[in-house]
């Protein structure tokens, strides 16, 4: 079924910065969200991730037709919920490979979250690390503490493909990469979306698109959808830019399907 947003509205502090937002992320498909700064799209996923900053005031968020607006953070990760976030925060004193064996051994319901209950685990993150272009030292490193732009992007990578989520959202994954990295990026989406998982792809610009072929696109424009619809949809945004979007809306009173 995947991830639904329902009429959902939310503040920070005092400030509204979701307003009635309705979408769905579905299993086997990529889901982008387009707009410009402070149209909401971070604010979006961080609500979906329960971040305890941001208070839902109306509206629900689905996985599976099931309401996780009350769970915490630890339980929509658990339930299959990954959020690689624009700038991960460094994390001093935890290594890179604790926080994997603390996750998927809490995924797995041991008490030890020190020791892996699964040994495999060892052997799959050497693996996915050369995959990804990361060198093996790195799963020593504390988390992000000195990584570059790219080495957290591909260690958030790392982690969701790791933690075998559900449904991956990944906010503003091409800023910082180059070439090899976006490439990188863009086939780990790809790949997802074979296996049958959701993807959330929240950008300001349509090159990664370029790379990845959506199945749907919703723009936001001040916490609102202002439009959706397919790869034209970016396309569309790329060319004229949200000034046009804003216009039309202004004309015909409300959002609009492109």
């Amino acid at each position: 079924m995947g991830l639904e947003v329902v009429n959902l509205t939310a503040k920070v502090g005092d400030k509204i910065v979701l307003r009635n937002v309705s979408l769905k992320v579905d299993y086997g498909a990529v889901h982008v969200i387009m707009g410009p700064n402070g149209s909401g799209k971070s604010s979006l996923a961080y609500v979906i991730m329960g971040r305890p900053i941001y208070e839902v005031l109306e509206g629900d968020i689905l996985l599976d037709g099931e309401s996780i607006k009350d769970l915490p953070t630890e339980e929509r990760a658990l339930k299959g919920i990954f959020l690689a976030q624009q700038d991960p925060p460094q994390v001093p004193g935890v290594r890179l490979s604790s926080l994997i064996i603390t996750f998927t051994n809490k995924k797995l319901g041991a008490k030890d979250l020190t020791r892996p209950k699964d040994p495999s685990v060892i052997k799959r993150m050497y693996e996915v690390a050369t995959k990804l272009g990361l060198p093996r030292e790195i799963l020593q490193r504390e988390v992000n503490v000195g990584f570059s732009g790219g080495e957290k992007k591909r260690s958030e990578i790392l982690q969701a493909m790791l933690f075998d989520a559900k449904i991956v959202i990944f906010d503003e994954p091409d800023s910082g990469l180059d070439i090899d990295g976006l490439r990188i990026v863009a086939d780990y989406i790809k790949s997802l979306r074979d296996a049958g998982k959701g993807v959330m792809l929240i950008t300001h610009y349509a090159r990664l698109l370029n790379y990845v072929k959506p199945d749907k696109v919703t723009v936001l424009l001040d916490g609102k959808v202002a439009a959706t619809g397919g790869p034209e949809l970016a396309q569309l945004v790329e060319e004229k830019g949200y000034a046009y979007l804003r216009a039309k809306i202004a004309k015909g009173g409300g959002s609009t399907g492109v």
